[in-house]
């Protein structure tokens, strides 16, 4: 969350760090700010609101200079509260949470300093005035010794015109160099130019200055390798499309197909085998759309492979001192690599014996610096803060998983079902506008119902999730059997239930709560691949859907629902990439 962008060279830095910005803009869209050194002044610009309003900063002069996008945590959005933030000499930027803001708030106004904003990053700037004595990159060290809590930070100097300090710890910086100069950045879409970059590790530090990098450790001057690999730094198009979001879903398939991994025949993979024969509990941690992801795999490994799963979201398992008995498997899930709660779950559950295996998008990732062993979805860049591609290469990477444990402990893996599933999934995308006739019923109700039974459960909170995030309309998901244990009493006249129905076994059951929603007035929309139910009159519309491997049933059913969030998100005068108060990389507690 947040979005750091910095530049020094020999080119006007404001152009540069307004384009950075706009690459960064799904990590937070309350507000943006520059911050441009020239003459040994620094001159700032701010905007409450997206990086569209900064449009105007190209005219500051300057060749060094830090930008911000920003996403709330302390302060509401506004002018005053937007990042850069200047004390004294400097002006900070910064992305993370600092825990301890209040206790060295009261130290600095204990001095008598005042303070311009409600932020908690604001007494980053105030400390490295303080411990200012000519040399920032000693007061950076000082000021970051100081805080608790996460930071990635970028600070420029009036008393050192010609340079970028940054320093890192839980949150992701890069730096990179081009043929015009230095940049350090959040993400590498802002710096997807540089023919060369580089991760910083936590507690380590950096200087760009007069075409140098230089990278420091607290303990003095370090080496860096150059990142091996990265994939997809292009920005992608919208292309045809009216959204990232919509062109997202049609490549569905393909993130799919890309991300399937055949362990049978794949011999690159021949190293996981260990790993996978001697595991005998499974954990899965995860947040939001990866953590639905988990319980989707939880219902495929339990079936498929006979092994104890057990998921939990991440912000979760680090508090709740968990039990990891020997032979554990961890799998953590996370789209960014950067979850900060599911790298908190993922160290605790090494540092406790498990091993690790890091399900991620984004290679050179903190999560996978921490992992035993890492999996790549092969899902593309996604763009809209709502996932929907990189959630079902996720299901098809994780039903590989289940697959290949399934072979190891001698039960046969399900490889080819899984190949099926491309070209089901463009089957399922040709008739991907059909729930668009449904938007207006939902985006006008005062509540919404996903329900399901099994595998079918995974799709309704996901279902429900998007709904959420993208029209703003009150949404759950819940296992069908539940809905007699209370919340019936929130159905009522034209309340709309979303029924997801792959299960033959299940079937039945999970009619019967449709019947019940029916005889007090709900309006059901059916999600199914079973044709004998699309006809009942509980139903009052149907969406069919090919059949698959049941197991794997939720990286189909749950297409339609991403559309019907989408169509409802339209309806409702709503930009379904940008919805407020979400951000794409969730980098804080």
């Amino acid at each position: 969350m947040c979005g750091i962008i910095g530049y020094a060279g020999r080119e006007q830095a404001a152009p540069k760090l307004v384009e950075g910005l706009k690459r960064l803009e799904y990590r937070g869209y309350d507000s943006a700010g520059i911050a441009v050194l020239h003459a040994g002044e620094i001159a700032v610009f701010k905007r409450k609101g997206r990086v569209s309003e900064l449009d105007g900063a190209a005219k500051f002069l300057g060749d060094v200079g830090i930008g911000h996008t920003r996403w709330a945590t302390h302060g509401e959005p506004s002018e005053q509260n937007a990042h850069p933030l200047v004390f004294g000499r400097f002006a900070v930027v910064h992305n993370g949470i600092l825990e301890n803001y209040l206790e060295l708030k009261e130290e600095c106004e204990a001095r008598g300093e005042t303070f311009s904003s409600q932020t908690d990053s604001e007494v980053a700037a105030h400390l490295l005035e303080f411990y200012y004595r000519g040399d920032a990159l000693a007061a950076l060290k000082q000021t970051a010794a100081r805080l608790k809590g996460s930071f990635a930070l970028a600070a420029i100097c009036s008393a050192e015109p010609d340079a970028l300090y940054v320093a890192r710890r839980k949150s992701p910086l890069i730096v990179g160099r081009d043929e015009t100069g230095l940049y350090v950045a959040s993400d590498v879409p802002a710096v997807a130019e540089c023919g060369e970059l580089y991760a910083l590790s936590d507690g380590e530090f950096a200087v760009l200055k007069r075409g140098t990098i230089s990278f420091y450790d607290e303990k003095g001057e370090i080496g860096k390798e150059r990142m091996k690999f990265v994939r997809d730094a292009e920005i992608p198009e919208k292309g045809s499309y009216a959204h990232f979001m919509l062109k997202e879903m049609h490549e569905i398939p393909a993130a799919i197909a890309n991300s399937l991994i055949d362990f049978e025949s794949d011999f690159r993979f021949s190293g996981f085998n260990i790993v996978l024969c001697h595991a005998e509990y499974i954990q899965i941690v995860a947040c939001g759309t990866a953590y639905h992801s988990g319980i989707a795999a939880k219902h495929a490994i339990e079936r498929l492979a006979r092994i104890p799963v057990e998921v939990t979201v991440a912000s979760e398992y680090r508090y709740c001192d968990p039990i990891v008995r020997a032979n554990t498997l961890v799998l953590a899930v996370s789209q960014s690599g950067e979850t900060a709660d599911t790298l908190a779950a993922a160290e605790l559950a090494k540092a406790r014996g498990a091993k690790v295996i890091a399900v991620t998008n984004v290679p050179d990732s903190s999560l996978t610096q921490i992992a035993d062993l890492t999996l790549y979805t092969r899902a593309g860049r996604e763009i809209a803060v709502a996932a929907t591609k990189s959630f079902n290469a996720q299901l098809a990477l994780l039903y590989s998983l289940a697959s290949a444990l399934s072979l190891a402990k001698g039960r046969g893996g399900r490889f080819g079902a899984l190949r099926l599933l491309p070209p089901l999934a463009e089957q399922v995308l040709s008739g991907a506008e059909e729930p668009k006739k449904f938007a207006p019923a939902f985006a006008e109700a005062k509540s919404v119902y996903f329900i399901g039974r099994g595998a079918d459960y995974c799709a309704a909170l996901e279902g429900s999730l998007k709904l959420k995030e993208i029209s703003y309309l009150p949404s759950e998901g819940y296992p069908a059997g539940e809905l007699k244990h209370g919340t019936l009493a929130l159905i009522e006249k034209g309340t709309p239930v979303v029924a997801v129905l792959t299960q033959r076994a299940l079937a039945e059951k999970t009619m019967n709560a449709v019947s019940e929603v029916y005889a007090r007035g709900a309006d059901v929309l059916l999600v199914t691949n079973l044709p004998e139910y699309a006809a009942r009159k509980e139903a009052a519309h149907c969406v069919l859907l090919p059949e698959c491997e049941e197991a794997f049933s939720p990286i189909l059913s749950v297409i339609p629902l991403q559309a019907l969030a989408y169509y409802t998100a339209l309806f409702c005068g709503n930009d379904p990439d940008k919805p407020r108060n979400l951000a794409k990389s969730v980098t804080v507690e």
